[in-house]
């Protein structure tokens, strides 16, 4: 064999082999861009779950406190309606409103 066929196989063997190398980096390249999309896509996923939570706890946590000022007002009414009860009671006690009691009797 002469020299320059070896250096020619020699020359040919480190290029595929640098082109082994070049090629199996790019495939861990390739390999690590998809496992970034695929973070991203699991990552976006898990956003939109939690917003999604979120966005319905705040429904419902608006439906809780519109519920409890109605019922607040409610409360109130009530308080409202024992103090008049109480007042008209007060007013008879005092002989105040025997006029009324003797209005209802008539009747």
């Amino acid at each position: 064999m002469s020299t320059g066929l070896i250096v020619a196989i020699v020359v040919v063997i480190v290029v595929l082999i640098i082109a082994g190398a070049l090629l199996s980096r790019a495939r861990a390249g390739m390999r690590a861009r998809a496992r970034e999309r695929e973070l991203g896509r699991r990552r976006e996923a898990a956003v939109e779950q939690h917003n999604e939570a979120a966005d319905a706890r705040a429904e419902r946590a608006q439906a809780a406190e519109h519920r409890a000022r109605i019922a607040q007002q409610e409360a109130q009414r009530e308080r409202a309606e024992a103090e008049l009860h109480r007042e008209r009671a007060t007013m008879v006690e005092q002989g105040h409103a025997d006029d009324d009691l003797m209005t209802e009797r008539n009747r």
